[in-house]
């Protein structure tokens, strides 16, 4: 047997070039790959041996040859490529071990040059995977260091392998190409690219929505079902998933998340991260029904069931503080169907250890604060239309105190700043039209979803009512504009003594003078928050 192994990652490549040589296989390199395994002592054979060619053009070209490629490409059960090899003098490569130029970490390097970029483009590299993958029959193809110790176990039991095993490396070797164009698409595709300032330096700008859309997702796991049991589903990542993000939970416990347990858990894992001090959300059905701050998880947890103990039944909880055993008694007298937190301690585990169904999901936040959350969000949202995708940034918009602007002539009191921008940002998280009632860092209120934006006000104070909650002194806010007045008069007859609203409708003067009219604070954020 005959392996070529050229690798720009070098991780592992002695250990496997060393076994390889001990099972009797024989080593052809190239470049930096050839001198490492022959200053190790390992005997390897240049490919420019191989090929009668020396390399050129600075490395552009060195595999791009027939004696490398025919090796690849041949099929064993054909005699004519056989006899074909033989006139022309052509060895089998039966192994391939290839990893490329790392494209995807230049480009993410702040002030990375075009040049840099360009160079880090590999050619050969590909074109080989290419061949081998396309000949799994006959050829096994690594572009991993993951895929070194399964290959070397299976070629030291039986001498070589499967062709389940070749064929899964084939389909890998392909994904891994694929991801690579796509990366290099990406980048070229948002360049402004400027002949004037083309040289060895030149940055060029880019622009942050692409020409064309490459997603590179990776399959985690198919799903029972999706929305409905008659739908199909499965639950995909991103290639490089942000840190802190749902993807990169790890369950500890319960049963296999749905299609609508992923969806609900995302909403409320966003919202959550979005807060400083100890928070908890919980959702239902897309929307968060009850969210709170606290000191520890029991109290914010306590005062976000609080808002609706009804629709709470079934929901899911996220908090971004670690859980400890108490707060784990009082969530585990609820029905829950997904609890999420950066960590649970033991006797938090044991609490839920009877519970055998909850799905427990923890999720390393990042580390520094908020802007360590913020990155961890996800850069773009991405909605899917008929044959086509919307895409645009994510709603990270926030706003602090310095931002708003007193439009009434009643000021408001420090408390209710703080109780406006607590409402302000739960409300960035409910379908539009949203309307959000809060006090004392805790939702008292939550009308969604709703094609009024008066029904959602409705709503939220039927809400209150229900779970016996008083909704006078509250802060109320509204995601987008109100249109009328009518909007306006309906929370504060439901007791609501301060407004939050974007702001920008032609009718703003006539909603200002009601706020003047019935007593009540009114700031403008000059932000929208719509989510459908």
């Amino acid at each position: 047997m005959n392996a070529l192994l050229s690798v720009s990652d070098k991780t592992g490549i002695v250990d496997l070039a060393r076994a390889l040589h001990a099972l009797g296989i024989k080593l052809i390199s190239t470049g930096g790959t050839a001198k490492l395994l022959a200053d190790q002592g390992l005997p390897v054979t240049e490919v420019a041996e191989v090929t009668a060619f020396p390399e050129m053009l600075d490395g552009r070209v060195k595999t791009l040859h027939p004696k490398v490629h025919g090796g690849l490409l041949a099929r064993r059960d054909v005699p004519e490529h056989m006899a074909a090899l033989k006139v022309h003098g052509i060895d089998t490569i039966d192994l391939l071990v290839v990893n490329l130029y790392p494209f995807e970490a230049t480009v993410a390097k702040p002030g990375c040059t075009l040049e840099d970029a360009i160079e880090n483009i590999d050619i050969g590299g590909p074109a080989m995977v290419r061949s081998a993958a396309k000949n799994w029959k006959d050829v096994g193809v690594l572009t991993d260091a993951s895929q070194y110790a399964g290959v070397l176990a299976e070629l030291k039991a039986a001498g070589k392998l499967t062709d389940k095993t070749r064929f899964g490396l084939s389909v890998a070797a392909f994904n891994r190409i694929s991801q690579y164009d796509g990366a290099i698409s990406d980048y070229l595709s948002r360049l402004d690219f400027d002949e004037t300032q083309d040289g060895p330096g030149y940055v060029p700008p880019a622009q942050l929505f692409a020409g064309q859309a490459n997603g590179r997702f990776i399959k985690l796991q198919d799903l029972r079902y999706g929305e409905n049991p008659h739908q199909q589903a499965a639950f995909y990542r991103d290639l490089y998933p942000a840190p802190g993000s749902l993807v990169t939970a790890t369950q500890l416990q319960g049963k296999e998340l749905s299609y609508n347990n992923i969806a609900d858990a995302d909403a409320a894992w966003e919202c959550v991260k979005s807060f400083d001090v100890p928070a908890c959300v919980i959702v239902k059905h897309a929307n968060p029904c009850g969210v709170a701050v606290g000191t520890d998880a029991l109290s914010a947890y306590s005062k976000a069931f609080q808002t609706d103990p009804t629709s709470a039944f079934g929901g899911i909880i996220a908090l971004n503080v670690p859980l400890d055993e108490r707060g784990a008694l009082q969530i585990s007298k609820q029905f829950v169907e997904v609890l999420m937190a950066p960590a649970f301690t033991p006797e938090a585990l044991a609490v839920f250890k009877a519970k055998a169904n909850v799905r427990l999901l923890q999720i390393d936040l990042p580390k520094g604060g908020t802007t360590a959350w913020d990155q961890g969000r996800n850069a773009v949202d991405i909605k899917r239309i008929g044959s086509g995708l919307l895409m645009q940034t994510a709603d990270n918009h926030e706003i602090t105190l310095a931002d708003l602007k007193v439009v009434s002539k009643v000021q408001p009191t420090p408390q209710q700043l703080q109780d406006l921008l607590f409402a302000w940002k739960v409300a960035k998280y409910v379908k539009s039209n949203a309307i959000v009632f809060c006090k004392d860092g805790m939702t008292m209120g939550v009308g969604a979803g709703q094609m009024s934006r008066l029904d959602s006000a409705r709503i939220a104070s039927i809400k209150a009512q229900h779970a016996g909650l008083s909704l006078a002194g509250t802060a109320v806010a509204s995601d987008a504009f109100f249109p009328f007045r009518d909007g306006l008069d309906v929370v504060v007859d439901a007791g609501a003594t301060c407004v939050i609203q974007p702001g920008g409708s032609m009718r703003d003067p006539e909603v200002i003078a009601a706020a003047d009219e019935r007593g009540v604070v009114m700031v403008l954020t000059g932000v929208r928050h719509f989510r459908h």
